[in-house]
C-alpha cells in the first residue's frame, strides 16, 4: 500500500514557518534567532506522533529533533534542514508566505523552510501510515547553519544515524559534492614612527602590499589547477584589510583576512602551507620582511560516491516522483552535509526548486516541495526497510 503525502499539510506547514521571524542573531544583532520557530516545529512533530527532543548548544539557539522509531534492524535516516535565516533588508514581503503562480514568497522560503516543510510532511505521512519501518527516521530542524552550524555540529554527538539527506535547495537534483573553506589571517609587521622619519619607520602596510601581490599570483594559479568534476577549481579572495593608526604614522601592523575555498581532498594544512610559502619567498628576497599566517576557522569540502546506497535510493525515489532521473551535481557553497559526512554518515544533498537565497525576493516552487516530500517518503521506505 503506497504512502502518499498530504499537500495541504505541506503548504500550511510552510506558510506558518515563513511567517515566523527566525533571523540568525549572529548575522543581525538583536534578531530573534531560532527559539520561536523551534517551538513551533516541536509542536508539528508532536502532533504528527513523533518523539520530540530540543537541544540548545547556546542560549536561545535551539534545534529540534523528531524521531519516528522503527521496529528494529533497519538503517536509520536523518532528514536535515536549518531553521535560521539571513536578514531581510530590502525585502518587500519578508514574512508574508504569499502564494502566487505556484511560488511561495518570503525569507527562508527557499533557504530553507520549504525543505523543512517537506521533511515534516514526509515524517507526518510515514507516522500516519499503518506500515512501520524497521529503521528510525529523524527530522532534524537545526539552528545556526547560516553562520557556524552550531545545530548540526551539536546533534552529531547525540544521534547515531546511518544516512542523512541534507535538504538544501538543489532543484531536485542530487548534489554529491560541495566546496569547503578556510579563513586565514596574514599579518605583516613594521615599526611605528613619525611620518617624516623614513629613517626610523618601517611600513607594515607596504609590506602587506608585497604579500597581496604574491597572493594574486596564487589566486590565478589556483583557478588554473585541474578542476574537480562537480565543483570546479579552488579559489581565494582577500576579504578584509586593516592597518595603520594615523596619516602621519608609519604602520607597525597590517593584516588581511583571506577566505580560501577548498575542493574535496584539500586540507587546512595544505592551505596554510601555500600561504606560508608565499611568506618565505618574500622573506628570502628581503630578510627584514616579517609576516605571520594564522588559520582561525575551517570547514572541509564534501563528496559522496555516485554508487553509495543512499545516492541510488534517492535517485530511484526522485525518478518515481518526477518521471525522470535526477542529475548528479555539485555546488560551490558550504553546507552541513560536510559535518555529517566527516562523522561517517552517508550523506546526500537533495532539495526543492526556487530562487532568491539571501536576496531581496525569495521564493520556493510549491510543487517541488510536494515532490521532495514524496521522494523522501519513498527513500525512507527503501533505505530504512
Amino acid at each position: 500500500m503506497p504512502v502518499t503525502i498530504d499537500p495541504a499539510f505541506a503548504l500550511a506547514t510552510l506558510v506558518d514557518m515563513v511567517r515566523i521571524n527566525s533571523i540568525n542573531p549572529t548575522l543581525v544583532p538583536g534578531a530573534p534567532g531560532e527559539a520561536e520557530i523551534a517551538a513551533h516545529v516541536a509542536g508539528v512533530l508532536a502532533r504528527s506522533g513523533l518523539e520530540v527532543h530540543s537541544h540548545a548548544p547556546e542560549p536561545g539557539r535551539v534545534s529540534v529533533v523528531g524521531v519516528l522509531r522503527g521496529t528494529g534492524g533497519g538503517r536509520s535516516l536523518m532528514l536535515n534542514a536549518h531553521v535560521d535565516t539571513v536578514g531581510v533588508d530590502g525585502m518587500a514581503e519578508p514574512f508574508s508566505g504569499a502564494v502566487r503562480d505556484g511560488r511561495l514568497y518570503g525569507r527562508g522560503a527557499y533557504d530553507m523552510k520549504g525543505s523543512l516543510a517537506a521533511c515534516l510532511t514526509a515524517a507526518h505521512a510515514l507516522a500516519q501510515s499503518p506500515q512501520r519501518l524497521r529503521g528510525d527516521v529523524l527530522v532534524a530542524a537545526v539552528a545556526d547553519e547560516e553562520y557556524a552550524s552550531l545545530g548540526t555540529a551539536d546533534l552529531i554527538g547525540r544521534y547515531a544515524v546511518t544516512g542523512a539527506v541534507v535538504t538544501e535547495p538543489t532543484h531536485l537534483d542530487l548534489c554529491l559534492a560541495h566546496k569547503g573553506f578556510t579563513w586565514v589571517t596574514v599579518e605583516t609587521f613594521g615599526r611605528a614612527a613619525h611620518g617624516s622619519r623614513f629613517d626610523l619607520g618601517v611600513d607594515a602596510n607596504l609590506r602587506l602590499g608585497r604579500f597581496l601581490g604574491a597572493l594574486d599570483g596564487l589566486e590565478r594559479e589556483l583557478r588554473a589547477r585541474k578542476p574537480h568534476p562537480l565543483v570546479g577549481p579552488p579559489s581565494l579572495h582577500a576579504a578584509r584589510l586593516a592597518g595603520g593608526t594615523g596619516l602621519s604614522t608609519y604602520a607597525a601592523h597590517s593584516q588581511v583576512q583571506i577566505e580560501r575555498r577548498t575542493i574535496p581532498g584539500e586540507t587546512e594544512a595544505q592551505v596554510v602551507a601555500e600561504l606560508e610559502a608565499l611568506v618565505r619567498g618574500l622573506a628570502a628576497a628581503d630578510p627584514t620582511f616579517e609576516a605571520k599566517v594564522t588559520p582561525f576557522f575551517s570547514r572541509q569540502a564534501f563528496e559522496v560516491a555516485p554508487s553509495a546506497p543512499l545516492v541510488q535510493t534517492l535517485s530511484r525515489a526522485v525518478t518515481t516522483v518526477r518521471g525522470q532521473p535526477p542529475a548528479l551535481t555539485g555546488q560551490t557553497p558550504w553546507m552541513d552535509s560536510a559535518l555529517l559526512a566527516a562523522a561517517g554518515v552517508e550523506t546526500v544533498v537533495l532539495g526543492p526548486t526556487g530562487a532568491g537565497a539571501h536576496a531581496a525576493e525569495e521564493w520556493v516552487d510549491v510543487q517541488s516541495v510536494y515532490d521532495l516530500a514524496q521522494a523522501l517518503v519513498l527513500a525512507a521506505q527503501e533505505y530504512c526497510g
